[in-house]
């Protein structure tokens, strides 16, 4: 099967450039579009599970191969939260800055030895013969205990990724340009190991 065009399954557009530019580094000729069908109910507890239903729901709506991705931050005092209800934290009005500031004063008194996160990306890939894949990638890191940077979203502000040798970096993931973000973020990582599947379209 040719394929040259793939529905990516959200309505955030901070995501789907962010797709488009990773894509476009890996298979130029294949385009990315924005998904402008119903969101399904995104009632999995993984974020495999999440990535799975929205990926679904865009191949059956358009009948295209789809790409959805489900990531979120993970704290490890927190065991792991908030996880999948990252962009729910501080409500279902999915406020960026809300959350941000909620998860800041929730650990306000830990000592940087305790303040370690991670981003957590899943991306699922499904194709209208029925194929389903998911990937993961992992971007290491820890909370930082103020807001920096103007780039980025959703908890980018407040995420202060490892170096690429793992010490403990200095700037937080907003701090990074696109294109930095871009080269080593989770979804970044994610897509590492999409590539052969995104090959063999």
């Amino acid at each position: 099967m040719s394929v040259d065009r793939v529905v990516l399954a959200t309505h955030n557009p901070h995501k789907v450039a962010e797709f488009q530019a990773i894509v476009a580094t890996v298979r130029p000729d294949l385009t990315v579009i924005g998904y402008d069908g119903p969101e399904p109910v995104e009632d999995g507890v993984t974020f495999a599970q999440n990535a799975l239903i929205k990926a679904r729901a865009a191949t059956a709506h358009t009948g295209l191969p789809a790409l959805a991705d489900d990531s979120g931050l993970c704290v490890d005092v927190l065991g792991g939260s908030p996880g999948v209800f990252s962009a729910y934290w501080a409500g279902h009005a999915k406020d960026d800055v809300a959350n941000r500031r909620l998860l800041l004063d929730q650990l306000s008194d830990l000592a940087p030895e305790h303040r370690g996160a991670h981003f957590t990306s899943v991306i699922a890939l499904t194709l209208p013969d029925g194929t389903e894949r998911t990937v993961e990638g992992i971007w290491p890191g820890r909370l930082a205990r103020t807001e920096t940077g103007q780039n980025g979203f959703g908890y980018d502000p407040v995420f202060v990724p490892d170096d690429a040798d793992g010490t403990p970096g200095t700037g937080s993931a907003a701090e990074l340009s696109a294109e930095e973000k871009n080269a080593q973020s989770h979804r970044s990582r994610a897509f590492a190991h999409l590539l052969p599947l995104l090959a063999s379209l």
